[in-house]
């Protein structure tokens, strides 16, 4: 049961500014229909991929006096743009690669994204 819940992406807590990044398949084939393999891809110094998870955000400084006899306060933060599903599109040398189940998850700050794009963009 214990192994069951921590083998899940779903219960990864994303802290602070970054966001989790599944990498897209990096394959790609060119006008003539030369495939070319991830692994020349991989030197490019920028990358997509699916925002899996993103973290709550910038914390900001509380405005409120520390004193023994107050409440600790709850740490407030500022919202990133990055939302799950959306395809980011960000530099590849700010982002730090793990593996979890065989599949390879890239952690990058929100501020190495360069660029969202989202589907279901409402006005």
């Amino acid at each position: 049961m214990i192994q069951e819940y921590l083998n899940s992406v779903e219960n990864f807590i994303v802290v602070g500014d970054r966001v989790l990044i599944k990498p897209r398949d990096m394959e790609t084939t060119t006008k003539s229909g030369l495939v070319l393999p991830a692994t020349v891809k991989e030197k490019a110094d920028i990358h997509s991929g699916y925002v899996v998870k993103t973290g709550p955000g910038y914390p900001i400084p509380s405005n409120e006096v520390d004193e023994a006899w107050k409440e600790t306060s709850q740490t407030k933060y500022i919202g990133m743009q990055a939302d799950e599903g959306d395809l980011a599109i960000f530099l590849k040398d700010k982002a730090h690669e793990i593996e979890f189940e065989n599949e390879k998850y890239l952690i990058c700050p929100h501020a190495a994204i360069l660029l969202l794009i989202r589907d279901d963009m409402t006005l």
